[in-house]
């Protein structure tokens, strides 16, 4: 299982941690009918903690083009909606939420060039409300395809997600399917598409990163 190449520091933490609380167990009592069971608690919530940060391989249909997910979820939104921060035009909108069990890893939507990027801090809302997107923690990042059209997305930190990480650098090269960042927990994507589009998904529909189309430019 490959792992998030940003993540080890924080996954050796966790296992400092298990290792700690379970060498305090062990301290406290000799009972061997406690320490097992708390130690395997323990162990289980660390493995589930570890595997937040796999980076699977996929290979799939994006180009230049052809506009892929950038994560794992469910999309629970398409509708237009205005960008102000870079684009400054009506696009069409799309947001997929991810959930504890889905991949984390984040992966680029179509194969171009990086034109803006951009960190906001912020605040930890429920990434579901509309306002989350503007209100919490979170990258932006915006790709001129191959194509020719711009598209923007965002990596928006939720109640739980504490931490956003892009690999977006001005005039970096990109390529569709290559992870593109991470966030630390979850929880949210949001695309900003041109209204010329045509989307490939619907609202409800469960996609996966790389290998589910969204959009064609």
């Amino acid at each position: 299982m490959k792992l998030d190449k940003n993540s080890y520091g924080t996954i050796l933490a966790v296992w400092i941690v298990y290792a700690l609380l379970f060498l305090g167990v062990c301290l406290l009592t000799d009972l061997v009918w406690v320490r097992i069971p708390v130690g395997a608690v323990l162990f289980v919530a660390a493995f589930f903690c570890t595997i937040f940060f796999r980076v699977p391989e996929r290979s799939g249909p994006g180009n230049g083009n052809i506009v892929t997910s950038v994560a794992d979820g469910e999309l629970v939104l398409i509708d237009k909606s205005y960008e102000q921060e870079f684009l400054k035009r009506e696009c069409i909108r799309i947001s997929v939420y991810m959930d504890f069990f889905d991949v984390h890893a984040n992966f680029w939507p179509v194969s171009g060039e990086v034109v803006y990027c951009n960190y906001h801090p912020g605040r930890h809302k429920l990434a579901f409300l509309p306002k989350s997107s503007e209100l919490n923690e979170h990258a932006t990042t915006v790709i001129r395809s191959e194509a020719g059209p711009e598209l923007l997305f965002k990596q928006i930190a939720g109640t739980f997600a504490r931490r956003v990480v892009s690999y977006a650098k001005i005039g970096l090269p990109v390529k569709a399917g290559e992870q593109c960042g991470i966030i630390k927990l979850g929880s949210r994507i949001d695309y900003f598409l041109p209204v010329t589009a045509k989307i490939m998904v619907e609202e409800g529909q469960r996609v996966r990163a790389v290998e589910t189309i969204i959009a064609e430019l």
